[in-house]
């Protein structure tokens, strides 16, 4: 709800859709600057105390922004420094929590339980635009940022249920030589650095077409906040059924490769969805982006998932993330200034058709490469 309040609100007090990826990168570059910290804290710390620490300083940042809009005080400024804050904590939030799931289930169950995550989270995204177009129609901004902030409540006593199994070694080691481990040891283990370079691609070309609708809507369409939300309801479902997808075929091999397939096919739909003029078709084809960035991002993680042992988890799902999210903003900023000079469909299906070729590469060369072949056997 509050991403649908607060996108709309930055470009629409600026007009700008610079502005739109500078909300974004903000909100994304604490976690490239302190998510290789989080990383060695979550291996060294209480994972769940983590999350709650994380949790807490976005519930306050919800509640500081409904103040701001009820008060009429609110300016982009306040806006972009609250999705600074907000970073800081999903910086540390992030590696705890991306380290704290496996712990809860057994390795068997480790693919499902990444799906049902990634059902969880985008049914919310189904949900959250459908609330947040009503209360932002009814009640005004204000309301979308206050719920959220309410929300919070939900999780942290979720938090408080959960009996984690992860018991944190004592250490002496300094937090430089730890992150130096984590990183040696991606770069050591088989498969795990196409991995994060895959992930990093695709956030880069596949993640920025959703923080631009704004642009899309109202320059191609000439709609309101109603066909917003209607695209992003669309892109939430489509990201649920290709989380189902995922779960359905965990026990199939060759995970790598379907990942990059479904990357292929992202590229594909989104410089689709680009060029479309008509609203039925973009429905169409941001209903099958939102399946085919679940699809792939899903796959990656299991795969990641599966190869980390438990007493580097942190470390090395910190690094993924790092690469995972780094993508967004640099993404974001880069089209947002692409937008005004090449026009809004011809920047982003440039990011589809990049993203193409980044997976065009990963199946036509690496396939080649006998590491790849090993992996795509043994069902990685």
């Amino acid at each position: 709800m509050q991403q649908f309040a607060q996108s709309w609100l930055v470009y629409d007090l600026t007009k700008d859709p610079f502005y739109l990826g500078l909300d974004l990168f903000l909100g994304q570059l604490p976690i490239m600057l302190f998510s290789l910290v989080g990383g060695v804290f979550a291996d060294r710390l209480d994972r769940k105390k983590m999350l709650l620490s994380s949790q807490y300083i976005q519930m306050i940042c919800a509640f500081v922004l409904a103040t701001l809009f009820a008060t009429h005080a609110v300016k982009v400024w306040h806006i972009l420094t609250l999705s600074f804050v907000v970073g800081v904590g999903q910086s540390f939030g992030g590696p705890a929590y991306s380290a704290l799931l496996p712990t809860l289930v057994e390795p068997e169950d480790l693919a499902n339980a990444i799906s049902m995550n990634s059902i969880q989270f985008n049914l919310a995204r189904i949900i959250g635009p459908t609330l947040g177009g009503l209360a932002y129609t009814v009640f005004g901004a204000t309301w979308c940022f206050a719920l959220n902030g309410f929300s919070y409540v939900a999780v942290i006593i979720s938090l408080f249920v959960i009996r984690a199994q992860f018991v944190a070694p004592k250490t002496q080691m300094s937090v430089l030589k730890s992150m130096k481990e984590g990183i040696t040891f991606i770069r050591d283990r088989e498969g795990l650095t196409p991995l994060v370079v895959l992930a990093f691609c695709t956030t880069l070309f596949g993640f920025s077409l959703t923080g631009f609708l704004p642009v899309i809507v109202r320059t191609i369409f000439h709609r309101g906040p109603g066909t917003y939300e209607l695209l992003l309801v669309f892109s939430g479902a489509g990201s649920i059924c290709g989380a189902l997808l995922v779960a359905a075929m965990e026990k199939l091999k060759g995970q790598g490769r379907m990942a990059v397939l479904a990357l292929f096919a992202l590229g594909l739909t989104t410089a689709g969805f680009a060029f479309s003029k008509w609203l039925p078709i973009s429905c169409i084809l941001i209903f099958l982006a939102g399946m085919a960035v679940m699809a792939s991002a899903s796959l990656m993680l299991s795969v990641v998932q599966l190869i980390v042992v438990d007493s580097m988890r942190g470390r090395v799902m910190s690094v993924y993330n790092l690469a995972f999210r780094a993508g967004i903003p640099l993404g974001a900023l880069i089209l947002g200034k692409l937008i005004p000079i090449l026009g809004i469909s011809t920047a982003v299906a440039g990011f589809g058709l990049s993203l193409v070729g980044v997976a065009g590469y990963f199946l036509i060369v690496m396939t080649k490469a006998p590491t790849f072949q090993r992996q795509v056997k043994s069902g990685v």
